[in-house]
């Protein structure tokens, strides 16, 4: 059974109550720092599956951090600080150093990615250096510029790439709305786990405690909360999916629904 079929045959499905292949190559687009961390249990379940996990950082998300947060308040700092939080959350996770990598790609003034050419081709090259089976990013459906223009850049280099792939898209406190076709359900424990992870991004919990008067882990986690509330009626957690096929031919994607 290809991926299609395995997620296909009965939608939405429950991630912990299928048969996923094992040693599939993973890759996360993540805009920011932070990215990977938003569906953290969804992730452990592949690492933990027999999964290669890659993660590829495309900006440093420097324009996200406050400039009391730092000294002195400049963009490489902001820079640094986010990327070194990313580092110590993915060593918490447990994945392999040489797996994280930082593209920095071009920014606009106000600090998002720019869909160039410069930009495509440097998430391509690095893309089919680990030639993913499985791809996690954030939807396009998203007030989050940035998650845009990563969902823009994927499904142009996807669409090409000769080969299928499996894209999850994930939902976040920025998106708009998207269909569920998979779901990761979890419970206290889980959450204490995915809420200490959030944690090791200290310049997003505090911003988020400073603004919103709650921390990134409590935002996401809110969410989680909302998804199982809502859609499942369980009080519990779950982080949800789109799911978009790419055939490996130049037709472009397919969705989730047969």
């Amino acid at each position: 059974m290809d991926m299609k079929d395995l997620f296909t045959a009965g939608m939405p499905v429950f991630l912990h109550s299928i048969q996923v292949p094992k040693e599939l190559v993973t890759l996360v687009l993540a805009p920011h720092p932070d990215d990977f961390d938003e569906i953290g249990i969804s992730l452990r379940f592949f690492r933990d599956n027999g999964d290669l996990i890659y993660v590829a950082v495309l900006s440093s998300g420097a324009s996200g951090v406050e400039d009391g947060f730092c000294s002195p308040p400049t963009r490489q700092t902001k820079g640094q600080i986010r990327e070194e939080e990313q580092r110590k959350s993915c060593t918490f996770f447990g994945l392999p150093e040489s797996h994280l990598s930082f593209l920095r790609l071009e920014e606009d003034h106000a600090g998002d990615i720019i869909e160039n050419e410069v930009n495509v081709d440097r998430v391509r090259d690095h893309f089919l250096q680990i030639r993913p089976d499985v791809v996690f990013l954030p939807h396009g459906n998203d007030t989050n510029i940035d998650h845009q223009r990563t969902y823009s850049i994927f499904r142009r280099i996807a669409s090409g790439a000769g080969y299928s792939i499996t894209a999850f898209l994930n939902r976040d406190p920025k998106t708009i709305s998207m269909r569920h076709d998979v779901y990761t359900v979890f419970g206290e424990k889980d959450a204490e786990w995915k809420g200490q992870l959030l944690r090791f991004h200290e310049s997003q919990q505090q911003r988020n405690l400073n603004t919103r008067n709650h921390g990134l882990d409590e935002r996401v986690l809110r969410v989680n909360r909302k998804i199982a509330r809502e859609n499942l009626q369980m009080t519990m957690y779950a982080e949800a999916f789109e799911l978009e096929f790419f055939e490996g031919t130049t037709r472009g994607p397919t969705d989730g629904v047969v």
